[in-house]
């Protein structure tokens, strides 16, 4: 495997004539483009990491009179804050990244889905998108943006509660199959994609894919964005290439004294001291939508995981039981231990519930809420039932 060591790149926000990158586009097919991305490598980096040519070749396969562009920037996993950067610094680039996938895979229409705590951002965005729109019109390309606020939902991170968010219900879960490139926002096909994936397809249209592929390792290919924060001299954002180690990481970026990182944000694993030489950050080892934290010896595993509980209880939509409730008993058992009123050995049972949930909960958020307890529960045990 390539050995990939700390290294900052800077594609994302390199300042580019986007313009010219979607005028070469344009004059493209819709197969060139797709193929293009597909040979990248590049997958989703929301956190998912599903693979964007492919969800691209979907839409586009789909025969339909209408199809839809999404650009998903409800940034509510907490410990991320990238795509609100990217927004702030190179926001023609995800427009330009938009009507790239419109000119992919048929769509007319594109939809940026904003945070509804990035509202601040809108003045500002609205001004690029009618300055982008009025600019594609006059390259006689039928493409056009809308931007719609969102209404504070962690839930609407997931695509489908986004779509129903974006159709105005409430934001739930919808079942899968269909997907939404075959059946996505007001029943037509859509290719949703994060902010950052936007941009990478245009750099990867700009520069090609073997630029891309250049970088990170077989199963990760390219940089990733990532936000930074916690108990370390360098919070930020920094664009790193994928495949790292996380003791380089650490290295980095860590305080002399790091005892843990929380790789994803709340529904992503804490790892442990004793396993930052074998975790590769990437698709081969642990996957990440941005958010690195870093815990020193100073503070209470126990105090961060009733924090990331009593975020998925109050989160949770309530459509499904397995996460409405098993949140709740995750957070109730957890405390009870703490306080002795049940015995260790409960903290099995808790384990138990959570695979349950990842098993039987209906989107993300209950089968991901438990990452944490069990990646916190197995490494710092000691922490919990003293």
């Amino acid at each position: 495997m390539k050995n990939i060591k700390i290294r900052k790149v800077d594609l994302i926000f390199e300042k580019v004539d986007y313009l010219a990158i979607l005028d070469k586009s344009l004059n493209r097919t819709s197969e060139e483009i797709i193929l293009d991305i597909i040979d990248s490598g590049l997958r989703g980096r929301g956190g998912a990491g599903f693979p964007t040519g492919l969800k691209w070749k979907f839409a586009r396969n789909e025969d339909a009179d209408q199809k839809y562009v999404i650009c998903n920037a409800d940034e509510g996993e907490p410990g991320t804050f990238k795509d609100r950067e990217i927004l702030t610094q190179v926001p023609e680039k995800v427009l330009a990244g938009m009507a790239l996938c419109g000119k992919a895979i048929g769509a007319t229409e594109g939809y940026i889905y904003l945070r509804a705590e990035y509202n601040f951002l809108l003045p500002m965005l609205n001004q690029k998108v009618e300055e982008f729109n009025r600019a594609l019109k006059g390259k006689n390309f039928e493409f056009s943006i809308t931007i719609r606020s969102g209404s504070g939902a962690y839930v609407c991170g997931e695509e489908t509660a986004l779509m129903e968010s974006l159709e105005g219900f409430r934001g739930e879960p919808r079942n899968k199959p269909p997907f939404p490139t075959s059946k996505g926002y007001l029943g037509k096909p859509t290719s949703i994609n994060n902010v950052e994936t936007l941009v990478f397809t245009l750099m990867i249209a700009n520069l090609g894919p073997k630029m891309f592929k250049e970088l990170g390792t077989f199963d990760s290919r390219g940089s990733k964005v990532f936000s930074i924060s916690g108990d370390t001299p360098n919070a930020g954002i920094y664009e790193l290439e994928l495949g790292m180690s996380l003791e380089d990481f650490v290295n980095e970026f860590g305080d002399g004294d790091t005892k843990a990182v929380q790789i994803g944000g709340a529904s992503g694993y804490c790892v442990a001291r004793k396993n930052f030489k074998n975790t590769v950050i990437g698709f081969e080892g642990i996957p990440t939508g941005g958010s690195m934290m870093l815990f020193n010896s100073t503070r209470s595993m126990y105090n961060i995981l009733r924090d990331y509980l009593e975020f998925f209880e109050e989160e949770s939509c309530g459509q499904c039981t397995p996460c409405r409730v098993g949140c709740q008993q995750l957070l109730k058992g957890v405390e009870a231990v703490k306080k002795g009123l049940r015995p260790p050995a409960y903290l099995e049972t808790l384990q138990k519930l959570s695979e349950t949930m990842k098993t039987a909960s209906k989107c993300g958020l209950g089968q991901s809420a438990g990452n944490p307890f069990n990646s916190i529960i197995n490494n710092f045990r000691e922490e919990i039932i003293y």
